[in-house]
């Protein structure tokens, strides 16, 4: 559906996606991220401050930096944004192609699949006192011997607390629930 590539943040928070993904060329996301464009970016501007579906021929807000035209210098020509949740959720998808205008079909499959990324990663912030105890402890630097003593458990009851933890959160480490749940505020 982006010939040209795409790129995610899905429910941004604090200024940080809880899941990013891009397939840009790798060539313009260096030369993005060198020049702090995301700062910048009128894209993520409207994001922020917009809900629904646009091309990018479309976004009315200034480009000071020239984004637009250097993006097209890297073959993103054309594109469509699609922004949902709420602003403490927001979730922002950029598509983009080289040969033409996205059609308006095209620019409604694209907004359904962004909607429902944002719905199935909806993290979930309900962990219970023991999975929000287990984690802390490995924030702090325990090992598990020493956390699961700490907590008066089994390293094996430390374990399956921690492998909750990382599936109500949708992470795949436990540095990555941990992270997640400092970006939500449980820890």
């Amino acid at each position: 559906m982006s010939p040209a590539g795409y790129s995610v943040g899905l429910h941004i928070r604090f200024a940080a996606p809880l899941v990013a993904e891009s397939t840009y060329d790798p060539k313009w996301l260096d030369h993005y991220a060198v020049n702090a464009y995301a700062l910048r970016d009128p894209l993520i501007a409207w994001g922020l401050s917009c809900e629904g579906a646009v091309r990018w021929s479309e976004i009315a807000l200034p480009d000071p930096f020239d984004i637009w035209r250097e993006a097209a210098d890297f073959g993103l020509n054309f594109g469509v944004a699609v922004s949902c949740g709420s602003i403490q959720s927001r979730s922002i998808v950029g598509c983009a192609r080289s040969d033409r205008e996205f059609a308006d079909q095209e620019i409604d499959k694209i907004a359904t699949v962004v909607r429902t990324l944002h719905q199935i990663t909806e993290p979930k912030t309900d962990l219970t006192q023991a999975q929000i105890q287990a984690l802390r402890c490995i924030a702090g630097g325990d090992r598990h011997a020493a956390a699961a003593a700490k907590l008066g458990i089994s390293e094996s009851a430390l374990k399956a607390r921690l492998v909750s933890a990382r599936e109500r959160l949708m992470a795949r480490t436990t540095s990555e629930a941990i992270q997640k749940a400092i970006e939500i505020r449980l820890l």
